[in-house]
């Protein structure tokens, strides 16, 4: 199911210390990166070629206990923006639904999933993490054309076909940026970029992101603890993918 096909390889420019894995078959990345994380380490991104979804996941191995190791979503989503961005037309606005739905010009063009082993407790390191994307690179043949309409995709945005490859290697970049950032300054400039592009609810509020990667609101004239929402239960539910279509909803 799996190869390294040198086609492949070329068609995706990673930059040095990943290793691609490229699927043959259509089929989840996701559960795929999943299930073969644990034997092939960090920096293998996991990858099939399709012309309608840019699908892709990467696997990560992190230091820290998971209940805050889950924070390197927000590292992930902050590369997936810039490389969004670096190959858009100009003038246009990437911007992110609470956690994992990604945004171009306020419509959904797709999102992201965290993975990690089932049987690892939170105060424990967990052997890998996954991080998975899907963006809609062309409307869905299946897809009826007035629902289509209410969708966004790579294509209908003035994107080149060219691009949904770039897209991926400019990801890989910038996630290793995005780390060596983390690093060196700390997990608050990572939560600063992440909330530059999340949609705000009301107008003032301010936001941060907890220890455990909660979004945690409030508004300047309340009193009392801020308004919490758990990134745990907001990833379970990842309300931006259709599971029927396996791809991200419409709308």
């Amino acid at each position: 199911m799996t190869s390294s096909l040198a086609g492949a390889e070329q068609a995706l420019d990673l930059p040095p210390g990943y290793t691609l894995v490229a699927l043959r078959e259509l089929g989840d990345v996701f559960a795929h990166g999943c299930e073969i994380a644990a034997a092939s380490g960090a920096g293998t991104l996991i990858w099939v070629r399709r012309y309608d979804l840019v699908e892709f996941a990467v696997v990560l191995e992190p230091d820290e206990p998971l209940n805050s190791a889950r924070r390197a979503f927000f590292a992930g989503m902050n590369a997936m923006g810039d490389a969004i961005a670096a190959h858009c037309p100009p003038e246009r606005d990437v911007s992110f639904d609470w956690p994992d739905a990604i945004r171009f010009d306020a419509g959904l063009l797709g999102g992201a999933r965290l993975g990690w082993p089932p049987d690892c407790g939170e105060a424990d390191v967990p052997a890998w993490l996954v991080f998975g994307v899907i963006l809609r690179a062309a409307d869905m043949a299946h897809i009826e054309e007035v629902e289509a309409a209410s969708g966004v995709s790579l294509l209908s945005a003035g994107f080149e076909m060219i691009d949904t490859d770039a897209i991926i290697g400019s990801f890989a970049r910038h996630l290793m940026t995005a780390f060596d950032r983390w690093n060196e300054c700390g997990f608050e400039v990572i939560a600063k970029d992440y909330l530059e592009r999340l949609s705000k609810r009301k107008v003032g509020e301010r936001r941060e992101i907890d220890l455990n990667g909660d979004l945690l609101v409030k508004l300047p004239a309340g009193s009392g603890p801020p308004d919490r929402t758990s990134l745990v239960d907001a990833l379970a539910k990842a309300d931006w993918y259709d599971p029927h279509s396996r791809g991200p909803k419409l709308g």
